[in-house]
């Protein structure tokens, strides 16, 4: 089958010298909306990092010009986590950092509460064509001691059932302080928690915290998706002694706690890396996106679950090509779209947009 694929983001193009960290909504509006890192000078995590967007009126097909979302002057805007609300507005958590402060550096304590890792927010009211000043809300969202920070990557989400229909919540990771000698960069503190809004982003508070330093699973980059009974189905990348490099949880009260820790999820194989969850609503079936070589960032597959989450098999392969970072969307009733980094030889020589028939899916 030939599918549909486009190109929204070329390393080396519009004054970028890489493009990563993929996100994707569609909005109330039906336009797809893909946003990612526009980084400056080099494919590094820090330094002048832009959030940047292109626009989709035909469901991924063509994409309208780069536009800046953020431009946090020549220091870092990253990570964003957009969500679409039902009256319009597009909301876009993020996290900023001075250039300089390099995760190592801050994982080790080296940097400052002003330079490090903080959370800001942006809206767009007009289908993403222009967007408001960031707004900082670490004070909300962020606790005292935190080292490293970031939200999702990959799409937030907005509930839709059960008693906290409405609630904006955002998947994210943070380390906590060493203990002992250790520097603080050892993945044992690697931890996970959710930041919610129940007034669309008016205020925020933390919710479930995933802190346990034994290092046997170390909850990192989260993704989230919203199961039809209500709960709430996080998947988390693991770098960790337990059974492969994904882990999951659920939380039946809208992401304040989790049912039980985050477990080993060995039915996913992938190397170390970020993955995209997303519930199909009808049918009743979750997907993944992720690599699937156990070892090396290639071989992008998305694999689809019937029992929310337990068990997984492989229902679309992209290519056996690099790839690594990667966000789900519904793009409509018949397609679900895959936005991923991939390349001939390198898993971040562009960000690309496929098409796939939700029948093939399910």
């Amino acid at each position: 089958m030939a599918y549909e694929t486009s190109v929204p983001f070329r390393a080396g193009s519009e004054g970028y010298a890489s493009f990563r960290i993929p996100a994707v909504v569609v909005s109330a509006q039906e336009t797809v909306l893909a946003f990612a890192e526009g980084r400056r000078a080099s494919a590094a995590d820090s330094g002048d990092i832009d959030i940047v967007l292109r626009r989709s009126a035909d469901g991924g097909r063509t994409w309208g010009p780069l536009r800046v979302v953020s431009d946090n002057g020549r220091d870092t805007a990253g990570n964003p986590a957009p969500v679409p609300l039902p009256g319009g507005r597009v909301l876009l958590p993020q996290v900023h950092n001075a250039a300089g402060a390099t995760e190592q550096r801050i994982l080790r304590g080296q940097v400052s509460e002003a330079d490090g890792r903080r959370v800001w927010l942006q809206h767009s009211d007009d289908d993403g064509l222009t967007w408001s000043a960031p707004r900082e809300i670490t004070a909300q969202t962020k606790r005292p001691g935190w080292r490293w920070y970031a939200t999702t990557p990959g799409h937030a989400l907005r509930l839709t059932r059960g008693a906290h229909a409405g609630r904006v919540l955002v998947p994210a990771n943070h380390t906590t302080p060493p203990l002992g000698a250790d520097s603080g960069a050892e993945p044992r503190y690697n931890s996970g928690h959710c930041v919610y809004s129940d007034d669309d982003g008016a205020t925020w508070r933390i919710g479930y915290l995933d802190e346990n330093p034994d290092g046997y699973v170390n909850v990192n980059e989260t993704t989230a998706a919203e199961l039809p009974d209500g709960r709430v189905y996080f998947n988390t990348r693991n770098d960790a002694a337990s059974p492969g490099h994904r882990a999951d949880a659920t939380s039946s009260d809208g992401g304040e706690t989790l049912d039980k820790p985050f477990r080993p999820q060995a039915g996913l194989v992938t190397p170390i890396v970020e993955g995209s969850v997303l519930h199909l609503g009808h049918p009743d079936v979750l997907l993944f996106s992720g690599p699937a070589d156990p070892a090396h960032r290639a071989l992008m597959t998305v694999r689809a679950s019937r029992d929310s989450g337990l068990t997984w098999r492989p229902v679309h392969t992209a290519s056996g090509l690099p790839a690594a970072y990667s966000d789900l969307v519904r793009v409509d009733a018949d397609t679900v779209g895959l936005l991923y980094e991939t390349g001939d030889f390198s898993a971040y020589s562009t960000i690309t947009f496929r098409r796939i028939p939700v029948e093939e899916l399910t």
